[in-house]
């Protein structure tokens, strides 16, 4: 079982008692507007990936490595972060990162300081190699908080996926082991 500190945060491995935690997240439309291809529409088909998260969590293989993030004193969840196993390859894993955290929460400093403990599990602890992730180019929230890990920006495709009623465009951030640079 995963379970990382920060400063003010914990992360760890969603348990089955966390279901109505990640049912309330991945349902809420503010939190998942960006992320409208993994938000959730229905108790059923959240109960349904919430058995798939906790069946890969103690698989020899596993796929998946989002952690409930939650205030360390109060418990309460502020969000998800964590990453997807792309490719498992002879240099290391190759992974897809994400993260969403409750609107309350934004402008804290609360995901980069998530991002910062997950970068460093990845590239000491779990043998990644190189992280990919991205957001549509006007969440520059989110971007912000690839900046302010040491991510570098690798592309921007114009016009590139179909969001809330019109074309938008993505950009891209990667990262290697090599360019990590611990505590930034």
């Amino acid at each position: 079982m995963i379970k990382l500190e920060t400063e003010r945060l914990c992360l760890r491995d969603y348990v089955e008692s966390d279901f109505e935690a990640y049912y309330k997240l991945k349902t809420d439309d503010e939190t998942m507007y960006y992320m409208q291809d993994i938000k959730l529409d229905d108790r059923e088909s959240a109960k349904a990936e919430f058995e798939d998260v906790l069946a890969d969590m103690k698989s020899d293989h596993r796929q998946f490595y989002f952690l409930n993030m939650e205030l360390k004193d109060t418990h309460e969840q502020v969000g998800s972060i964590g990453y997807t196993l792309v490719d498992d390859t002879p240099v290391g894993k190759i992974v897809h990162l994400g993260y969403f955290t409750y609107p309350k929460f934004w402008g804290n400093g609360y995901t980069s300081e998530a991002l910062q403990k997950v970068l460093e599990f990845a590239f000491t602890d779990n043998n990644v190699y190189r992280i990919t992730t991205g957001c549509l180019k006007e969440n520059s929230r989110s971007e912000r908080v690839m900046q302010k890990n040491g991510l570098i920006k690798e592309a921007e495709h114009i016009d590139y996926e179909w969001h809330d009623g019109r074309m938008k465009t993505r950009i891209e951030y990667r990262l290697l082991k090599n360019e990590w640079k611990p505590g930034l």
